[in-house]
């Protein structure tokens, strides 16, 4: 059975989503780093933030508790570009 996102799936929507936020945020309000820190268990995530212009910088061993189970997380970041 079909999800009802389904159909958008693998379009590219969400990673120009992230990155057009994160490129207003850094105009709007003079940011110069955003991050983000997905579970290791979530490839899916870690794909969308590469797309949009984000690093990986590390990964954080055994740094939260999912479902019971201790995982790691990846450490991601947007960093403005200097003039």
């Amino acid at each position: 059975m079909n999800q009802p996102g389904e159909p958008f799936q693998g379009k590219g929507i969400v990673t120009e989503a992230v990155s057009a936020v994160a490129r207003h945020a850094m105009r709007q309000f003079g940011l110069v780093r955003i991050y983000a820190m997905p579970y290791r268990t979530n490839p899916a995530s870690a794909k969308v933030l590469e797309k949009a212009g984000y690093t990986l910088e590390g990964r954080l061993r055994k740094a939260v508790i999912k479902d019971g189970t201790i995982i790691d997380q990846l450490l991601y970041a947007f960093v403005a570009e200097q003039p």
